[in-house]
Parts: structure tokens; C-alpha cells; sequence
């Protein structure tokens, strides 16, 4: 069998491996048009605040680990021309030009995702950076060490991690959004305002709800002006969002109107023989029960598994995902699972929320500290659809916990009476997570 895999971030190496694994004696060929495999690239935030180890450990695998392998690496190359129904590519060696056709059993697409960069007036100024990828973050670890103060773009999880570590390094942060709050798409509003608060008190200014139309180099560095007022500041950042990187297949297979390649349960595509994972293709989401475009590492790691585990024949079905996602800013950790009520509405699911706060465990131990919880249900079946989870102490698996649930398509009855250890160095009673779920389940009852 002839495997070839174009894109080797997350998705495509651990397809390739997962191939070699599953079928020793496939040749497989893995495209990747950069110098670099498998960059952790949640981490630059971390790199930039001085925060990470060594850069050389931000990468779980090398071309040259993955040779070793078996795996044939094609650094510096670019697919450029893909036939998809025929197997059949053209590809480009970067360096030399030169091109050299091949032809295919099966095909897996892991071409990741794109930076969104609108085409505003200014926004190619190399004082104006990207926070995508190894060579991105290289550009940003050079400069932001001697820099006074920057203006970050967009307020996700990317951009609210960029703009809390430059603050603690003692940069002026301005931290721009087109929407209200930060961190909308990923939090509720009362999470949100802790967050806001926090940026506040370390000196970061918030200019939310408000458009960026252009860009002008200064004297002292970029000037950002938006749809209600202008600032600057020695560089901006932008941390926008991300698109499937998918335009060479247009046309070819079924996509999502974004152009996330649409897959079966098996990681299939419309096309036989042909497979898609991680940021190029879609997820399918249990809390909706439907397909949706979610780019996160953890999705693209487990599809990548399940290409080489059905890429000769249907083994192993997705189990789908809950989008389960963490954050850590100015010491609150922030967890979360599915749908907030916000994104509920959204996506046409009628649902209903509860927030609790509580010490995490019993006032008789000399630390505790408070958690803020909440638990979102689909209304007409109790079905629990999203949780989160904030605090000062570690509660990232209270999260997973919830996914499982989740997934399992559980109710808040059945998690309020889920059975969960006590004992006092590390929890109450009754656990946060059954706390809220009880909650929920008493509300639901009214």
C-alpha cells in the first residue's frame, strides 16, 4: 500500500505513524512544505513570557525521528497540483523548484489550518506579526524582549494568552476584539468579566466590540485604528483565528462552506480512498449532534490515530468531540466541555444554565480556595450539553470529567448522583462537580 500524507502537524504524523503501526510494510510518503513537523504551537505565549524550558521541546517529533521510523519525509515541499479521485500529485521541492509527479493508493489530507489575515490597508507591515506557526514564533521571541508595549488582536484563547504574558513582563498591552467580551467564543459572560477584571488590574487595556480597519507605521512603531478610535503601540500581534487550509482540493471532495473538508465516521471523505484529519477537516460535535469546524490539537491527534487505523477498512468509528479546552491566565485556571448557553442559542439548542461558587475543599484545612462552576443542559431532555470550570486550584479534570458525560450523552441527574470520592485534602463532601449538577438538576425540577 502507497500512503500519501500532505501536512505533517498534528493530524498528519500521527496518521503516518499510526499507519506504519497498523501496516509495517506501507510506503508512505508525508509532504510538509515548512522545516519542521509536530511545533506545539499552543506554547508560543508561554515562550514569549519565558515560560518554556527549551523551544527544541515545543516539537514531539523530528523529519529525522520520523525517517527513522520508516516514514519518507519530504521537507521543504509542496503539493501543488492533486487529483484526488485518480491519486494522482504533483509536488514541488521549494529549494530546487523542481516538480515530480507520483501516483497513490490512498490519500490523507492534513493540511491544517490558515491564520485569518484580512486584507486591511498596512496589515503586511513586518511591524505586524502572526502567532501561527515555528517561524512565527521565532519572529515574535526576537523582538519581544525589547519591545514597551504591543497591541494584540483578538481575543481568544490565542490572543487573551499573548496579551496576559506580555502584561506580566511588564509590556503596555492593548488587547482589541469585534466582540463585547473576552474570550466570547469560549466563555460565558460571568466568566468572562473575571478574566476582564484581571486584565485590569495588570494594566491591560481592553478596546472590545470594535473593528480593525488599518494599519500605519510611526515613528514609534504601528498605529491600530479601529471602527471607534485608533492605538499604538512598538508592534500588534495577531491572534484572529484560523480557516481550513484546503483550497488545493476545492471542487474535489464535499466541504463545509468555510472549506473544512466534510469526513464519515471512519475519516473517509466523499472520495474513496482518500482521508481527512485534524484543522482541515470537520469534527463531528456531541453536544449538537452535528458536524462543525472545531481546530484544536486534541481533535487533530485523535483523527490522525483513526486514519491509520481505517485506512485499509473500517476498524475503528470517531467517537466524536466535545471540544474539551483549558486556559491559564494571572494564575486563574479556566476549563471548559461543549456548548456554553451563549453557543447553545447559537447553534439552535434550547438550554439552560447554573453557576455555583464554593470552596474546592472543607474551610477546616488551612488553604481552600473558591471554584465557580457551570453546567449547561438541553432543556427538553436534561441531556447535559457544556460545563466549565474556574479557580485558583487545578480544575482541568473536572472538565474531562464532564466531556465523558457528555459523550456518553448523560443527564444532570445522572451526574449529580455519579458516585465521586471524598476526602478533604482534596475535595468536599460533595464534589464541585456534583455540586453543580445537583444545581442544575434542582433547577430543572422548578
Amino acid at each position: 500500500m502507497k500512503v500519501a500524507v500532505i501536512g505533517a502537524t498534528h493530524a498528519g504524523v500521527f496518521a503516518a505513524k499510526q499507519i506504519k503501526a497498523e501496516h509495517p510494510d506501507a510506503e508512505i510518503d508525508v509532504f510538509e512544505k515548512n522545516q519542521t513537523v509536530s511545533f506545539l504551537s499552543c506554547g508560543i505565549a508561554l515562550w514569549i513570557g519565558d515560560h518554556v524550558s527549551s523551544p527544541e521541546k515545543m516539537f514531539y517529533e523530528s523529519p529525522e525521528s520520523l525517517n527513522a521510523q520508516g516514514i519518507t519525509m519530504h521537507m521543504g515541499t509542496e503539493v501543488v497540483e492533486a487529483d484526488l479521485a485518480a491519486k494522482h500529485l504533483i509536488y514541488q521541492d521549494l529549494d530546487s523548484n523542481k516538480k515530480t509527479a507520483a501516483d497513490y493508493d490512498k490519500i490523507v489530507i492534513t493540511t491544517g489550518s490558515k491564520a485569518i489575515k484580512p486584507n486591511l490597508p498596512g496589515i503586511y507591515s513586518d511591524k505586524v506579526f502572526d502567532s501561527k506557526n515555528w517561524d512565527n514564533a521565532n519572529d515574535l521571541k526576537k523582538v519581544t524582549g525589547d519591545i514597551k508595549s504591543a497591541i494584540v488582536i483578538g481575543a481568544g484563547y490565542i490572543g487573551a494568552e499573548l496579551a496576559e504574558q506580555l502584561s506580566v513582563n511588564d509590556k503596555q498591552v492593548t488587547l482589541i476584539d469585534g466582540l463585547d467580551r473576552v474570550l466570547a467564543k469560549n466563555t460565558s459572560a460571568d466568566f468572562s468579566r473575571v478574566f476582564e477584571d484581571a486584565y485590569q488590574e495588570h494594566g491591560v487595556q481592553l478596546a472590545l466590540n470594535q473593528m480593525v480597519e488599518s494599519f500605519e507605521e510611526t515613528d514609534k512603531g504601528i498605529q491600530v485604528n479601529t471602527d471607534k478610535g485608533s492605538y499604538e503601540a512598538d508592534i500588534a500581534i495577531l491572534g484572529i483565528g484560523f480557516l481550513p487550509n484546503t483550497a488545493l482540493f476545492k471542487g474535489q471532495v464535499k466541504m463545509l462552506s468555510n472549506g473544512a473538508i466534510e469526513t464519515k465516521e471512519y475519516m473517509e471523505t466523499s472520495v474513496p480512498g482518500v482521508f481527512a484529519a485534524g484543522d482541515a477537516a470537520t469534527v463531528f460535535y456531541n453536544p449538537t449532534g452535528r458536524y462543525d469546524y472545531i481546530p484544536l490539537a486534541t481533535n487533530a491527534v485523535r483523527q490522525g490515530v483513526l486514519v491509520g487505523k481505517n485506512i485499509e477498512k473500517n476498524t475503528v468509528a470517531y467517537q466524536g468531540t466535545q471540544a474539551t479546552s483549558a486556559v491559564e491566565l494571572y494564575d486563574l485556571a479556566y476549563a471548559a466541555t461543549g456548548l456554553t448557553v451563549e453557543a447553545a442559542a447559537a447553534k439552535g439548542v434550547d438550554a439552560e444554565t447554573v453557576t455555583i461558587k464554593e470552596d474546592y475543599r472543607p474551610d477546616f484545612m488551612l488553604s481552600t480556595t473558591p471554584v465557580q462552576a457551570s453546567l449547561t443542559w438541553e432543556k427538553a431532555t436534561k441531556r447535559i450539553v457544556g460545563a466549565a470550570f474556574l479557580s485558583k486550584h487545578d480544575i482541568s479534570q473536572a472538565a474531562n470529567v464532564v466531556s465523558l458525560a457528555i459523550e456518553n450523552k448523560m443527564t444532570i441527574d445522572q451526574l449529580a448522583m455519579t458516585d465521586f470520592f471524598f476526602q478533604p485534602n482534596f475535595g468536599q463532601p460533595i464534589n464541585y462537580v456534583s455540586s453543580v449538577a445537583m444545581a442544575a438538576a434542582a433547577k430543572a425540577a422548578k
